[in-house]
């Protein structure tokens, strides 16, 4: 029975170095307790010009005496992989290490496959000799160093070359095309220009406004506009859930007449309170004149004549958008 267990255990400690091999692909440091540590190094791809020769990236072994504990990494695979207990694998891999440290005593040399060797120097130290036809970067797998030839007697001039165009009839006909640009280019630029600087395009009611209380009056304002209703200015009512239309259409000379420019029509009288207030500050007389429907509206001058409301009218619109003019008796 003894002897069965012997035998299995030298087995098993034949096997160690395939367990260190399986670490290093996945581990970038592979601890033997006792002995020292395996440690792989990086290298990227590089370019040999002297050889002309193309290296994958690589990952080498070297080995470090100095990293002997236990860190549990051997023995734990020893340990899954022979189904045995890990103080059981990890006595293993001590009578793996006595057994190296007997072969280096006497001289011989320690080979780990795929790995390196290992050696006693005069000094009686450890040397390590590793194994540089072994790659243990995963992601090179399959990749080889490739030469390849140079490239000679290339030269790049040569494949330049100028093309000067000598016809004539081109180079007129050039000129042509270059002279019409710089005719027709200013002139769309003009008729661009025309419309932007003039009130040909442009809407009938401002889109800004500084005001934010004129807001719903200007936008039903605006929708009635664009859906083409006639501006008449003479009692012009405000319908169910909709706001009066600006009006500009001037009516015949009446007697006893004043009109009142309107700038704000509001639902809630506090909100045409607060315009009222607004247009005090800036010098007008306000006044809030109950409306149908339950509005009040917001009227910030009287006048006498058309004419003047109308000029008024049109200084109140670039604060108050939107305003228009009411007839009154």
């Amino acid at each position: 029975m003894f002897f069965v267990i012997f035998v299995v255990r030298l087995i098993i400690q034949m096997d160690i170095t395939a367990f260190v091999r399986e670490l290093l692909f996945s581990h970038d440091c592979v601890i033997v307790p006792g002995f020292g540590g395996f440690i792989g190094n990086y290298t990227p791809a590089r370019i040999d010009k002297s050889t002309s020769t193309f290296y994958p990236p690589v990952k080498q072994i070297s080995f470090n005496r100095n990293l002997n504990h236990n860190d549990g990494l051997l023995a734990g695979r020893v340990s899954s992989h022979a189904k045995v207990s890990y103080g059981d694998a990890r006595n293993i891999v001590e009578e793996f290490v006595t057994g190296l440290r007997r072969k280096l005593e006497k001289g011989e040399k320690v080979v780990f496959d795929n790995i390196g060797s290992f050696i006693n120097n005069q000094e009686g130290n450890v040397q390590f000799e590793p194994d540089r036809s072994v790659n243990y970067h995963l992601d090179s797998y399959g990749l080889e160093s490739f030469r390849f030839a140079p490239l000679e007697g290339y030269d790049v001039r040569k494949r330049i070359s100028k093309h000067i165009d000598r016809d004539p009839v081109k180079r007129a006909s050039a000129r042509k095309i270059l002279w019409r640009a710089a005719v027709i280019i200013p002139l769309l630029a003009l008729m661009v220009a025309v419309p932007l600087k003039t009130r040909l395009f442009k809407s009938k009611i401002e889109t800004f406004s500084l005001n934010p209380l004129a807001k719903a009056e200007f936008e039903e304002n605006k929708e009635a506009v664009d859906k083409g209703i006639p501006e008449v200015i003479i009692k012009a009512e405000e319908p169910s859930g909709q706001q009066p239309v600006p009006e500009t259409k001037a009516p015949s000379v009446e007697s006893n007449v004043s009109y009142c420019i309107i700038t704000g029509s509001f639902k809630i009288r506090h909100n045409a309170e607060t315009q009222a207030g607004m247009l005090a500050k800036e010098g007008y007389t306000p006044e809030i004149i109950e409306g149908p429907n339950g509005f009040y509206r917001v009227s910030a001058m009287k006048c006498a004549g058309l004419n003047a409301a109308e000029g008024k009218r049109d200084s109140i619109s670039e604060k108050f958008p939107g305003s228009w003019i009411k007839k009154i008796n």
